[in-house]
């Protein structure tokens, strides 16, 4: 199992680029996968960063609110899946008055004195909307005083080859001297896959994981279709969050990082005629890393941080869109010298 696309077209070449909240370094496999180079890391949670360091060999920099912005090496794009806590549905909502939602302005005072070509950011998909839409306004007027052109669109990862609903606000910010104005986010395609073809096949590595409880009702419902969404089959408990049964023949449940219940962060799923939560590595192969990436050894951290991560398959079409802008633009100019001569 890799990553479901298989890039040929590495249309970020020669670009440089720096992973501010890497977490696991999703932003990283993708740009890197378009031939991007990463020249600094910053990553504050303890855990995280060993992880990032044994995979890519570099030491994330910690609290980015102590980072003097010059010290960053100069970069072509600014990647940051800054921390969601602040505007997710799930919390308490609090935006900028939460110290957490205040990050982004971390995120500014580097693009102010960098001036990267790009900006790339990601954020939960109640971002666009919390507030009434204020918080969002106040990242765009902010990008664009700085003298940026924003884009933003919410994509869910089902709709690119990832079957897991994951709707999340992707956010592409063009320095407005670049003169580009032809950038479109990828369009969906149809889904092929579920979430039978992500499981490990290694029954001992998962046995553990395997739930009977009496207390465990089905719905009926005959598992023999499959589905671009969630089927669900059944319930333990009272069905709460982390308590419902899902066909491995629709999509995953959003991978989170808290909750509680038997099938906590995952869900449950009827496999091979038992019901389980997900393996942290099947959860890895939902957020398109591949099995190469060396996963951390506590499954409970491991769990928490792909909860807290973003689907490189959808980065890597996001990026490929935008190093296919920038060459537009380039190609563009060259065009217009040669008829100069």
């Amino acid at each position: 199992m890799t990553t479901v696309i298989d890039i040929k077209d590495k249309t970020l070449t020669n670009f440089t680029f720096i992973d501010l909240f890497a977490g696991l370094g999703g932003f990283r496999i993708a740009l890197e996968s378009l031939g991007a180079k990463c020249v600094y890391s910053n990553e504050w949670d303890k855990s995280v960063q060993a992880v990032y360091e044994e995979n890519f060999g570099d030491m994330p920099e910690g609290d980015i609110t102590l980072v003097d912005e010059s010290t960053i090496p100069n970069h072509d794009i600014l990647c940051a899946g800054f921390p969601c806590q602040a505007f997710s549905i799930s919390g308490k909502q609090k935006g900028f008055e939460d110290s957490r939602g205040t990050l982004f302005f971390d995120v500014a005072r580097i693009v102010k004195e960098k001036k990267p070509k790009i900006v790339f950011m990601e954020n939960v998909k109640n971002f666009a909307v919390h507030d009434d839409g204020r918080t969002l306004e106040v990242v765009k007027s902010t990008m664009e005083e700085l003298g940026y052109q924003f884009n933003q669109k919410v994509l869910n990862a089902t709709d690119f080859g990832i079957p897991q609903k994951r709707e999340r606000i992707y956010m592409v910010c063009f320095r407005k001297d670049l003169g580009l104005i032809d950038f479109s986010y990828p369009k969906p395609f149809k889904l092929t896959k579920h979430v039978e073809d992500f499981l490990l096949e290694d029954e001992r590595l998962v046995q553990d994981l395997y739930i009977e409880r009496p207390d465990t009702y089905f719905n009926g419902v005959t598992d023999d279709k499959y589905s671009n969404k969630s089927i669900r089959l059944g319930i333990v408990n009272k069905g709460g969050q982390g308590e419902r049964i899902y066909s491995t023949k629709g999509i995953a449940i959003t991978l989170s990082a808290n909750g509680g219940g038997v099938f906590s962060k995952t869900g449950g799923y009827l496999i091979n005629g038992k019901t389980r939560k997900l393996h942290p590595r099947e959860c890895a192969r939902l957020m398109g890393y591949p099995d190469s990436y060396k996963i951390c050894k506590s499954a409970n951290q491991a769990y928490k941080q792909f909860g807290n991560s973003v689907v490189i398959d959808v980065l890597q079409l996001i990026g490929q869109e935008i190093g296919h802008a920038v060459k537009g633009v380039e190609n563009e100019r060259i065009r217009i010298q040669a008829m100069a001569i």
